[in-house]
């Protein structure tokens, strides 16, 4: 669970975004908070944005429905759990993956990998966010092909991103009946996991894993 403080500052952080009109929190804060959801980049920018706004944004990024959901949530943990917070704690982590073609590839992770499209940015985009339960992948357009023509001669089984996964099989077989191509079938490692592989349009591959149970 993070730290109060740190909520706070986050907050703070997103008023000074908003009041330098920094675009990429503007989808954010269509796609978080309902009262902005139909209005463009620009209007979000122009229209009031408070200390409150900011703060309800962090708790919805969170799971909680506001502010105080949040602070009361921290607040009713145990004392064992309280007591082991004190060094900083990563709660998350969204890799990112180089495209080449942005609309492509929202199209390849949404119709067959099943995961959704939490916002999008630019005329046309550029960057884009896609989210499957607890995953997040952030989607950064380029300008040529991400990987020289050589590279998977080089590096076949080099990773952009691992996800871990509560039960594997049922996923492998769902993305099966999708039609997705497996850069590596359903296996058991060595180390006792089982993991299978997907490789993207622009060739990232994609490792999912979990137990072997």
């Amino acid at each position: 669970m993070p730290n109060i403080e740190n909520l706070r500052k986050q907050a703070k952080l997103y008023v000074r975004w908003h009041r330098e009109r920094y675009f990429p929190v503007a989808a954010q804060i269509r796609c978080l908070l309902a009262r902005f959801r139909d209005l463009p980049d620009r209007e979000v920018l122009d229209t009031d944005f408070r200390l409150s706004d900011a703060q309800e944004l962090v708790a919805r990024k969170h799971g909680f429905e506001s502010w105080s959901a949040l602070i009361k949530g921290i607040e009713t943990m145990t004392a064992s759990t309280a007591s082991s917070i004190g060094a900083p704690l990563i709660i998350a982590a969204e890799p990112q993956l180089f495209v080449f073609d942005i609309e492509a590839s929202c199209q390849f992770y949404v119709n067959q990998l099943g995961f959704k499209i939490d916002f999008s940015y630019g005329k046309p985009p550029f960057y884009a966010q896609v989210v499957r339960d607890g995953g997040r992948l952030n989607l950064r357009k380029v300008s040529g092909p991400v990987f020289d023509s050589g590279f998977r001669m080089r590096e076949r089984d080099a990773l952009s991103a691992t996800l871990t996964i509560d039960h594997v099989k049922p996923l492998f077989l769902e993305f099966q009946q999708a039609g997705v191509t497996f850069h590596q079938p359903l296996k058991t490692e060595p180390w006792g996991s089982r993991t299978f592989i997907v490789q993207d349009p622009d060739g990232n591959l994609l490792c999912f894993a979990g137990d072997a149970t």
